[in-house]
């Protein structure tokens, strides 16, 4: 027995034999909202506020124009889209179509990142992506240094349980709540540290 093992065995006599059924967790606490849509909202766009991340709303018939003002704003003349999404964006923008060949350091290289959601939480401002061809892999909303993510309102729920409710645990779940950022070292905020400096939400109501 190395010592690995030694160790192991000791914590399980700690721990004693295994119960035969998991103990039942209360679920006590509010499981869901009862604003209706417009102030769910608002309490969204609120949230990523206080975040600071940037909010821009639209019809569902303005998307295109209002992501080709996004990326003017930001300057940005390359974006990276997983390729599940169908999104016209005006000429002039150089569109790279992610299907899982681009390194780190290529994706490095794009001005951001353009993706939809799979579902929102108003109380929290946070988005949530899944994964799915929509959204792409986790590592171009990882690396770009601006990510512009469209949430319909259809996708914002008030609590965190309904949230979950619609998800599905086998994904690669990504909860975000505002742009990266850290205040680790002397308490000081910097952003970009594990993911983009600028989170904009494009929300279609």
């Amino acid at each position: 027995m190395n010592g690995r093992d030694q160790i192991l065995a000791r914590i399980r006599r700690a721990l004693g034999p295994a119960p035969r059924k998991a103990p039942e967790i209360a679920r006590t606490y509010r499981q869901a909202g009862a604003s209706p849509e417009p102030a769910r909202l608002d309490m969204f766009e609120e949230r990523l506020l206080e975040y600071q991340a940037r909010v821009r709303r639209c019809a569902p018939g303005d998307v295109q124009q209002f992501v080709t003002t996004a990326l003017a704003d930001r300057g940005a003349s390359r974006v990276v889209v997983p390729a599940g999404l169908e999104i016209e964006i005006a000429a002039g923008i150089d569109v790279v179509v992610d299907h899982g060949q681009l390194s780190a350091a290529e994706l490095d290289t794009v001005d951001g990142v353009i993706t939809l959601a799979a579902v929102a939480i108003a109380e929290t401002g946070t988005v949530v992506l899944d994964g799915s061809r929509r959204q792409g892999r986790r590592a171009i909303t990882l690396v770009p240094d601006y990510h512009l993510c469209i949430v319909r309102a259809g996708q914002v729920v008030e609590t965190v349980p309904e949230a979950v409710a619609r998800l599905r645990p086998q994904r690669p779940l990504t909860w975000i709540s505002g742009p990266s950022a850290t205040s680790d070292i002397e308490l000081s905020r910097v952003e970009g540290v594990h993911g983009p400096r600028t989170l904009e939400v494009l929300l279609v109501e």
